[in-house]
């Protein structure tokens, strides 16, 4: 065993850790995670228009349109914001303006993605003429397309900047404006670039990717238990090893998160039963289901600990119990520690293995509905998973079994983890007590 984790800090760290911080998988993960605040709102709005009493729902009738408002210009054009925050962190990590990439950025992406139809003549209470984009074109089936475009362009940026191919202003004019004309030339070829590609030569990118990547999507964050459980493995696999799990994975699953929880809230907006969503294996099944006290389902360990004979673990679970009842369990993690430590690695890999294949046969049965929203990490699983799935009590329910089932799991672990820890105390007490005779 010890062979085992000595290749693990030799061998596999060094590479994971490598592609962690690849500056690209970087800004990836940086751009998508900044759009996180606008989805949550937007899922409020959701949930809220969604609460079934019947009283209520007859109130907010005549509004319904207008509360519709706030989740469509969040969650229905992400990937226009996600642009934005992946082109911005990449152009940061080079020492770039950031302002400037973030702005050429949305426009190649506007440019490839949301092509204006036009419209001649008014449709009666419904459109008048003019020129429209279809926000579909700029949502969250886009991201693709987005995370391409934004790195893209700001890879050609930086290429003038470098080479010095940019319209100079002499000494004293503002950064501001300094900045407005060193982007004109890279902001011209970014701009024809795409045009071309998209409309002269007829590329469609975002439908390239997507037939692209589609299949992947469907492995890793659609309805396959096989890519859901690689998912859940890797993670806890990674933070076994130190790493922060969701930070290697972020780049590559990330995108396919996003882009399901979006669908499946788009379809429940349009009346799709939450039995009856596209997606089992979002990012909120994860959270609610699964992560109960953070991944690894650790707030099971921090109970367990609570009442530990040994002092350190007594008092590292008492300190730990309120950060992970809101799902924040580093302390857990790197205090007990978890981390390179075979004993309880076994269980925070195996214990939200048997949860996540236990939830998704509850989902597929329909004894448990489908997540409809995105709500903040940090609500309580048993509440976020009733709010999350439009108010089903089962949900909530669900989470406390597998809380139940996963403290099963770890209960024999942690008792010989825990003689572990007791030895170690009885020998620096024996130590402390030798030393002070001695004195």
């Amino acid at each position: 065993m010890n062979g085992f984790v000595q290749w693990m800090e030799v061998k596999l760290m060094p590479i994971a850790n490598k592609f962690g911080s690849q500056r690209h998988m970087t800004a990836i993960r940086k751009g998508l995670i900044a759009t996180m605040p606008l989805t949550i709102v937007g899922a409020f709005f959701t949930v809220f228009q969604n609460i079934p009493i019947d009283a209520y729902m007859k109130f907010i009738e005549p509004y319904q349109a207008v509360l519709d408002i706030p989740s469509r210009y969040t969650m229905g054009i992400l990937a226009l914001y996600a642009t934005f925050g992946i082109a911005s962190s990449l152009a940061t990590s080079y020492k770039l303006d950031s302002l400037t990439c973030g702005i050429l950025a949305v426009m190649a992406f506007l440019v490839t993605a949301a092509p204006p139809t036009r419209v001649f003549e008014d449709v009666k209470d419904v459109i008048g003429a003019g020129r429209y984009i279809n926000l579909a074109n700029i949502g969250s089936a886009s991201l693709f397309g987005a995370i391409v475009t934004a790195l893209v362009s700001v890879e050609i940026y930086r290429f003038f900047i470098q080479k010095d191919i940019t319209i100079k202003m002499p000494d004293g004019v503002p950064p501001e404006v300094s900045n407005s004309f060193i982007a004109l030339i890279p902001g011209a070829v970014i701009l024809l670039l795409f045009w071309v590609i998209r409309h002269v030569i007829g590329f469609d990118l975002n439908g390239f990717l997507s037939t692209l990547l589609m299949p992947l999507k469907d492995t890793l964050a659609g309805n396959s238990l096989f890519g859901g459980l690689l998912t859940v493995f890797l993670i806890c696999f990674f933070w076994v090893l130190g790493i922060h799990g969701p930070a290697i994975m972020g780049p590559v699953i990330r995108p396919f998160w996003d882009m399901s929880i979006a669908e499946n809230t788009l379809a429940f907006q349009e009346g799709a039963s939450v039995h009856n969503l596209p997606n089992i294996f979002t990012e909120q099944f994860l959270q609610w289901f699964i992560w109960i006290g953070g991944a690894g389902t650790t707030l099971a360990l921090v109970v367990l600990m609570m009442f530990s004979k040994s002092t350190y673990l007594k008092s590292l679970g008492r300190l730990s119990f309120l950060p992970g009842l809101f799902n924040i369990n580093e302390p857990v993690i790197f205090g007990t520690p978890i981390v390179m430590n075979p004993i309880l690695g076994i269980p925070f890999i195996v214990a939200p293995l048997i949860t996540t294949t236990f939830s998704y046969f509850l989902t597929v049965t329909n004894v448990i509905p489908m997540m409809a929203a995105r709500l903040p990490f940090a609500i309580p699983a048993p509440i976020a998973a009733w709010m999350s799935t439009n108010w089903s009590v089962p949900a909530a329910l669900l989470v406390c079994v597998n809380f139940a089932i996963t403290l099963a799991i770890y209960y024999p672990f942690f008792k010989v983890y825990e003689k572990q820890q007791l030895d170690k105390e009885a020998e620096e007490l024996a130590a402390e007590q030798k030393a002070k005779s001695a004195a």
